[in-house]
Order: structure tokens, then sequence, then C-alpha cells
């Protein structure tokens, strides 16, 4: 027996296959996906999943959506709960490592293959046998991010989850782009998984803030794009990005009435120069007429600031339920690092104004990933293999130094001395100052296997996130802050 649910572990395998090998709609309707513009719901195993009973993908082009089983009657979804963007504030946490993996959140993962070389899922297809790349997902999948995920996070007084997915993901057919529909070397599968996903959200009453996290070719190289690479060539081909838009349009299709925002890509690497920056300006024009050409109403659309600061985008795509997306680290470079505790806090304070400059006089802002982090000493966080710059174990540069050891900064709590449990609180603290400022905040990440310091879910258990994110200890703590 798989240790994962048999019967998603076939519809899984049925998605896979389309993108394997290519089969034509015949095929593809006995997965039992209907294409609607509505919302699409997977039916999970019926009691405690043990039934036998074989899970369905169906839409329904109603206002209300349903789950339900072969051997059960139908159940409604509860209706939307509504929710006024620009008004209300965006209190959410980040779905990261599930969808698309990244080696510093779930190392076992990545250690299970026995490969080195396997530093992101573009390696980890290239280099495993297809089935046991296939098994070693659905069990990830199925696993890191359950329904009781989704439970306590509402329980912790959050109103959103982002979800971020890749476009290996997305079951894109020959009907759907004039561009290539391989994936290859990427792992087919998780779809379904994401409609799950999406059902427990409205099932729980979470909204949902849905991302493009990895684009065809990388748009910045990163592991967390999909593929650790120097040479990322999204904004270089022209067909990456025509199907990067055509994802977008699938995507709301077959899931838009379960979204409540979709992000068209996360982090694109405007700073690559201007041939990038420029694409990723007319991507964010284009994107925005895609999903608007299909759901013109009830999805906002979100973009980000590409690396190149959010003044960049002044007075752009000011439609109406736009959103900026801002991510705030202070811990990717020597001189970030060299920050005392109360210069981290006072740099933050810093957003207050000019965040709040930028969402008054253009368009939503969000600072959609930021965290509790301020030394880079989580293991891979900077990639498979790859040190931190804290100890100096980063690989050498001509500026490299030691800022102290990584003992007791990441890995799990209770080596954390008291003194650094409070700066902990303090930093949450003035990060939520400057999202509440504007019109929200996402937290990243939920949950990490042996990153504390980094997770939601540990940070509720060890005290330093209180369980109701409206308390707060500090009270004015940028008053003091020029």
């Amino acid at each position: 027996m798989p240790p994962y649910p048999p019967c998603l572990h076939c519809l899984v395998i049925c998605w896979a296959s389309l993108f394997w090998f290519g089969v034509g709609a015949e095929a593809r309707q006995k997965c039992s996906l209907q294409a609607h513009i509505a919302q699409a719901v997977l039916q999970p195993p019926s009691g405690t999943g043990d039934s036998g009973s074989t899970p369905t993908l169906t839409a329904s082009a109603s206002s209300s959506t349903s789950i339900s089983t072969s051997t059960s009657s139908s159940t409604d979804l509860p209706a939307a709960t509504p929710f006024n963007y620009g008004t209300d504030k965006i209190r959410g946490v980040n779905l990261g490592g599930w969808l698309v993996l990244e080696p510093w959140i779930t190392p076992s993962v990545f250690e299970s293959t026995g490969n080195d070389n396997v530093v992101d899922e573009y390696t980890m297809g290239q280099l495993l046998a297809s089935d046991d790349a296939l098994n070693l997902l659905t069990k990830h999948w199925d696993t890191w991010i359950t329904e009781d995920d989704f439970i306590a996070i509402k329980a912790a007084g959050l109103n959103h989850v982002r979800i971020p997915l890749g476009y290996w993901s997305v079951p894109l057919t020959a009907q759907d782009t004039n561009t290539s529909t391989s994936i290859a070397p990427y792992t087919a599968g998780a779809w379904p998984y994401f409609l799950r996903g999406l059902n427990w959200a409205r099932k729980h009453g979470v909204h949902v803030i849905v991302d493009i996290h990895g684009a065809p070719g990388s748009q910045n190289g990163y592991d967390n794009s999909g593929q650790r690479t120097n040479n990322p060539v999204w904004a270089s081909n022209p067909d990456n990005v025509t199907r990067t838009l055509d994802t977008l349009g699938y995507v709301m299709r077959q899931a838009g009435g379960l979204i409540d925002v979709i992000e068209l890509l996360n982090e694109p690497a405007g700073f690559r120069g201007s041939d990038w920056s420029s694409t990723i300006r007319q991507f964010w024009l284009d994107g925005y007429d895609t999903v608007k050409g299909v759901i013109e109403s009830g999805v906002n659309v979100m973009i980000g600031d590409a690396f190149l600061g959010v003044d960049s985008w002044t007075n752009f795509l000011t439609n109406s339920g736009v959103l900026m997306d801002f991510h705030e680290y202070q811990l990717f470079s020597d001189g970030e690092l060299n920050r005392t505790w109360q210069q981290h806090i006072d740099f933050a304070c810093g957003y207050v104004s000019s965040l709040s400059s930028f969402s008054s006089s253009n368009i939503w802002t969000v600072v959609g990933e930021w965290s509790n982090a301020v030394t880079d000493c989580a293991q891979w966080l900077n990639g498979r293999g790859v040190g931190a710059r804290w100890d100096n174990t980063y690989p050498q540069i001509s500026t490299s130094q030691y800022h102290g050891s990584c003992s007791n900064y990441t890995g799990s709590y209770s080596g954390f001395s008291d003194d650094y449990m409070t700066f902990l609180r303090m930093y949450w603290e003035v990060q939520i100052e400057v999202g509440e400022t504007i019109q929200g905040w996402v937290f990243w990440t939920w949950k990490a296997e042996n990153a504390d310091e980094w997770s939601y879910q540990r940070g509720l258990e060890g005290g330093w996130i209180p369980q109701d994110p409206t308390d707060r200890l500090y009270l004015n703590i940028c008053s003091g802050s020029s």
C-alpha cells in the first residue's frame, strides 16, 4: 500500500500521464475534469479515506460548490465570505514549500533522494526515475499541507493564504496554448492537490491568493522558481511569456471561482536589465487583460515590484482591484546582517512612510512575503549545499565576513534564548505595523521542517507570535524611528 490515499494517487497518475504522453481529449475526459469558469472541486474519499471510493474532479457554473463521492451524498461548500479589499486588512500566511519545493523548507524531501545534485524540482525530475519522483512528490503533496493546517490558520486569526504554484503543475493542453505543453523534466501531478487546497480554504472561510511561483525558463533563477540557474530565460523567449499568460487563463477558467486574488508572477528579475524590466511591464498589462478576459469581476489581480522598488511602478496599472506585492527581507547581504536587532526594527519602520505613500497615491499594497529571520542560517536557505553568510560558510567572495555562529539562531526554538525570542516578537510586531498601515501582510511561511524562525506555526507554539494577530506588546513601536 502507498503511504498516501490510493484514490487521490490514481488522479495524480491520470493527470501526470496527460503531461508525459500527450493524450487527447477523450482520455482527458476520463480524468473527470469538466472545464467551466466557476468553482473547481476535488471530491475526496468519503469518511476517513479508507472506503475505496474514487474521487473525481468536477466544476460547477453555479455559485454553490459541492464536495461529494460516488458513495456519499453531496455536501455544499459555504458561500464565499465577503472581503472588502482596500478596507479590510489582509492577514495571511504563505503555504511555502508545498506545491513548489524549496530545499530549506523541506530538507528531508531532498535528502531522501540520495542524490546531492537534486537541488530543485527541475533536477529532481531530471535525475530521478519518473516513478520515484512521482511517488516522492505525491507523498509530500498529500502530507505537507492538510485540512488541519487550514483549520489552524483560521483559528490563528488569519484570513488569507497565499498558495505558490508552478507552471508545470497546471495541465495545459494544445487547446489551451499555441506554445509547447511539455513540462520536461518536471513531474506532473500537483493539480488535484491544488484544487483540494482551494476547497479546504473555502470550507474554512480562508481567502486565497494564488501566485504563479515558477514560470517556463525560470523568471529569476532561484530554486523557488523551480529551477536554480545562473541563466534564467523566461523573459528572453516570447513563448515562455505567452505560455505563462495561457497558464493564468487556464487557472482562472478552471478554478477562478475559488480564488480571491491571482498574482501574475512571483519575483520576476527586473534587475537583470532593461530587456527584462520592459518584458515584465508588458506582462503585467497583458496578464491583467488575460485574467479580466476570463472573469471580469470578483477576482483581484496582484503584481510585484520585480526587485525594482515600488516607486518604479508609480502611476502604473492603477485600475481598480490591482494590488502591489512587496517583499521585505533583511538577511541576504552582509550589510543587512551587520545590523543590530534595533537597527532591523528601525529599518522596517522606514517602510511605514514609503509604502503608505505609494499605496495612497497608486494601488493597494501588501507585504506579501516577510519573516522573523535576521540571519541566513537556516539550512540550505541559499540553496542546497550552500552555506550561510552569517557564519561565513557561504561561497567565498572578496567581501566575506564572519557575523557569528549559527547555533541557536535557527532550528528548533527550544534552543532560542529568551532575549532572541523577545526580539522575534518585536520584529514580528514591527512588520505587522508596516502591513497594517497599508492593505495587509502575508507571512513567509506557515511551516518549515527545521527553521522555526521562519515558521508561523512554530511562532504560535513558541509564543513570539500571538494567537490573535491584533494583539500588541509594543504599541507605537515605530514612534521613535526616523
